[in-house]
């Protein structure tokens, strides 16, 4: 029998659902899943808004399983504990990300790599997500916000912050790297504050000319705009490490040309077609075309600490959770700077 800790556990559950492809969001109720051993139930104070969410609230990706309620950039409060949960005590402030699950057995997972496990469950695929005033989880992915960061600020780092991190870590990018940032968004304003904190010398690269002073606010050393072809072209050969974050096309031949030898141009956004380079500038300058998502329960608590101790904080809009299609629809339409949150009152 599994010991629960909390007389609040009965309650049924309520969020925004959403029940087919595309439909705006409408309240519901659930009984949530049983309270096992190693599980947690975490009160929802916040929860970020990711591109994620719309794709699987559009079923963009084709796995999609209705009706579900979405969100996994989760915020709030342990209110119960399994009997077996010894690193988390009632009260604690934790996060949960687009993992909520893994096999813990198998090569990945036993190496550190359990976000790139072959059984791994997304947060809100199959089961519901952070659009609602409660969640069970697995404790091993409910992960503690150090005190520096407002669940506000923070809620975003789960997964857009993971998501620009764990490449700087996995590809070992250094103090005297050069670094350039495609896009100064969602993602990108969180990439070019990593790395300037990591003391790359860091570039911010955008089409939108406007955001010069903000990425420069954000840490970024250098700013180009691509849609000058010269600027573009001088920045060729100058950079250890490429960063998109954008998810639409550009030419990515002049991403790749930016590069020097041995650099990485590395993809976190994922763009709509294929991408295309000549083979031939890979081969003859050593050049890596690598990609990266998300990252480990142990990445995600490495980052948290990074993000506390340099200050490192996303830019958010925040909406009251009834205000929730009206924030998905101004995220659509490219209107949010730079992440929506959602706070539940």
């Amino acid at each position: 029998m599994t010991d629960i800790v909390s007389s609040q556990t009965d309650m049924k559950f309520s969020g925004f659902s959403c029940t087919s492809k595309g439909r705006a969001l409408e309240t519901a109720e659930y009984d949530p899943k049983t309270l096992k051993d190693l599980d947690v139930e975490i009160a929802i104070s916040h929860c970020g808004i990711c591109h994620s969410d719309i794709h699987l609230i559009d079923n963009d990706w084709g796995n999609s399983v209705y009706p579900f309620i979405p969100g996994h950039e989760i915020i709030g409060q342990v209110r119960a504990l399994g009997r077996s949960v010894k690193h988390l005590n009632i009260g604690d402030r934790v996060g949960v990300g687009w993992q909520c699950g893994v096999c813990f057995i198998c090569d990945l997972c036993t190496s550190g790599y359990e976000n790139l496990c072959p059984d791994s469950q997304p947060t809100c695929v199959g089961r519901n997500g952070g659009y609602a005033n409660g969640i069970r989880v697995d404790s091993r992915f409910a992960f503690p916000i150090p005190s520096a960061l407002s669940s506000e600020n923070a809620a975003p780092l789960l997964c857009g912050g993971i998501t620009v991190y764990s490449p700087f870590r996995e590809y070992d990018i250094k103090p005297k790297d050069k670094v350039a940032i495609v896009g100064v968004g969602g993602l990108g304003h969180l990439a070019v504050q990593f790395a300037n904190a990591m003391g790359c010398e860091v570039t911010a690269i955008s089409h939108s000319a406007d955001k010069e002073d903000e990425a420069k606010s954000l840490g970024a050393h250098r700013f180009i705009n691509s849609s000058n072809a010269f600027l573009m072209s001088q920045a060729n050969d100058s950079f250890d490490f490429v960063l998109s974050t954008v998810s639409v096309d550009v030419d990515w031949q002049k991403c790749l040309d930016l590069l020097s030898p041995n650099g990485t141009l590395c993809f976190v956004g994922a763009s709509p077609t294929q991408i295309s380079v000549r083979l031939m500038d890979v081969i003859m300058g050593q050049k890596r075309v690598a990609g990266s998502g998300i990252g480990s329960p142990h990445r995600i608590k490495e980052m948290f600490s990074f993000a506390a101790r340099h200050d490192i904080q996303s830019m958010t809009e925040l909406y009251p959770i009834g205000q929730v299609n009206e924030a998905l629809d101004r995220i659509r339409e490219g209107k949010v700077r730079y992440r929506a949150v959602l706070e539940m009152r």
